[in-house]
């Protein structure tokens, strides 16, 4: 019972942390309809944002907040320099182009800080809780607070603000939004200036558990299969899907085997793609030809 509850919390707490990472994926897939694969690279920018701000002495809330900037700015350049000229090209070229931004964000963030790991000052509270009889580490309850709050905010914000009605209405029927007076690319902009922002904070939680170095863009890669199970335009999907593929890379590793627990995500993504392409949540689209 003890190694299930550890287990338990370490899946959901990772899975959190996918669900942020895969907020951002589903966020820019509903908006613009470009499939992102610079996700992981966000939030390499973002860990290494934080470490920078807290090195030069400021305080963790503020370090946060100037990687929260800095990743709006981030997005919204990203959208007008690079994205936005790609509109109208074959969806094949968008996803190339995101692909090479991923490898010149992971460039850059190599020439200033380096490739050696490093470890991200601690300011998530640290050692061991008890819950169900285990003890089970502080700060993987902390990462499933601070995603649940985060996750909650997104929620809120796109049911109850103007701002995010007007991205959901731009998701639904771009044409139909523009007759209504919503300006179509300054929802675009948007989309990626909060991609950008739940990668910092997904960067920021998986820095605090791994160390800040290039592991942190490939624990944004298993945000692909989290997406698909979910849905690619599903919101809510994030969360479902986030919690699935992390207690399900928890359990294997605990009960079968570390290795097969660094597939079973991939396992499931062609699993869920022949059997329901669409994802648990996202929107079958039925066209006629």
């Amino acid at each position: 019972m003890t190694t299930f509850v550890q287990l338990t919390v370490t899946g959901l707490a990772n899975g959190a942390i996918l669900a942020l990472a895969a907020l951002g994926f589903a966020l820019i897939y509903k908006a613009t309809g470009v499939i992102n694969f610079a996700q992981g690279a966000f939030l390499l920018v973002g860990a290494y944002t934080i470490f920078a701000a807290v090195g030069f002495g400021l305080h963790w809330s503020l370090a946060v907040a100037v990687a929260v900037v800095i990743a709006v700015l981030l997005g919204m350049l990203i959208e007008r320099l690079v994205l936005r000229p790609m509109i109208g090209e074959s969806p094949v070229a968008v996803i190339m182009v995101t692909i090479g931004l991923a490898s010149v964000l992971q460039g850059i963030v190599q020439v200033f800080f380096g490739t050696r790991p490093q470890r991200m000052p601690v300011f998530i509270p640290t050692g061991g809780a008890q819950l169900a009889g285990a003890t089970v580490p502080t700060e993987r309850l902390f990462a499933i607070v601070l995603a649940a709050v985060v996750l909650g905010a997104f929620s809120l914000f796109f049911t109850r603000s103007r701002h995010g009605i007007a991205m959901r209405a731009v998701a639904d029927d771009q044409q139909a939004a523009l007759t209504m007076g919503i300006s179509v690319r300054r929802v675009f902009a948007m989309a990626w200036a909060l991609a950008a922002v739940s990668a910092v904070l997904g960067g920021l939680l998986v820095a605090n558990i791994t160390g800040v170095s290039g592991e942190v863009a490939g624990f944004g890669l298993i945000v692909f299969p989290v997406v698909i199970l979910g849905g690619l335009d599903s919101i809510p999907g994030t969360m479902v899907g986030g919690a699935i593929i992390g207690l399900l890379v928890q359990y294997t590793a605990g009960y079968l085997d570390g290795a097969l627990s660094q597939v079973v995500p991939y396992i499931v993504l062609v699993l869920i793609l022949m059997v329901r392409p669409y994802g648990l949540f996202g929107e079958v689209r039925i066209e006629r030809v």
